[in-house]
């Protein structure tokens, strides 16, 4: 039975090493056949390792998560909630702008799909959400906004450059457009769906401070 743990550790950091640099040149949608193949096991033992893709992306950026987590708990502590919280999601910005495959895990799952506490999204959701619920106290973040509407913003970021010549400047740009808003004067707006009519225009981030 200890050779068997232990063939089975093996194997599972080999599986892992292949799938970070799998990921890494292929993102997301990296076949599983072929990480088998390069580690040299069956995809079974992909499989019994790694029950799903998701399963599989979420141990290749495990550290990355620890990082951004940490970083949520130490900004925690910062005077000023809305310099934290953007802080954060520029960070959270940049890191899914830099891996690949990395807004995959963090994109939207139905509700239907039953997560783990410990999955990505929920880690990432319960380091973020206080930094986003201080600011809303502050009255420095509108507070309709939710945790889903700004991993949505950096989820949506990070695919949107994936292929731009310059990801990191061109997220950072749209970033800082989201922050600022496109109408930073005020004023209306069409909403989607109901030509005609007017209503106020909404943001999702507080206008920068002048």
């Amino acid at each position: 039975m200890t050779g068997q743990r232990s063939d089975a550790r093996r194997n599972y950091r080999l599986i892992l090493a292949v799938a970070e640099a799998e990921v890494a040149a292929h993102g997301a949608d990296a076949s599983l056949e072929q990480i088998a193949r390069l580690a040299g096991v069956g995809s079974a033992t992909v499989r019994r390792h790694f029950p799903t893709r998701r399963a599989l992306l979420e141990a290749v950026f495990q550290e990355r998560i620890e990082v951004l987590c940490a970083h949520a708990h130490r900004l925690s502590a910062a005077e000023d909630g809305r310099t934290a919280l953007l802080e954060w999601l520029r960070a959270l910005v940049a890191y899914a702008v830099s891996a690949r495959g990395f807004a995959n895990i963090l994109s939207y799952e139905p509700p239907t799909e039953e997560l783990s506490p410990h999955s990505c999204g929920k880690r990432i959701e319960a380091a973020g959400d206080p930094l986003l619920q201080r600011a809303i106290r502050d009255k420095a973040v509108a507070p309709h906004v939710t945790f889903h509407d700004l991993l949505t913003l950096a989820v949506g970021i990070a695919l949107a450059t994936e292929h731009h010549e310059d990801p990191d400047t061109q997220a950072g740009r749209l970033f800082r457009l989201a922050v600022e808003g496109i109408s930073p004067g005020g004023g209306t707006a069409e909403a989607p769906g109901n030509s005609g009519s007017s209503a106020p225009a909404t943001k999702s981030l507080p206008n920068e401070r002048e």
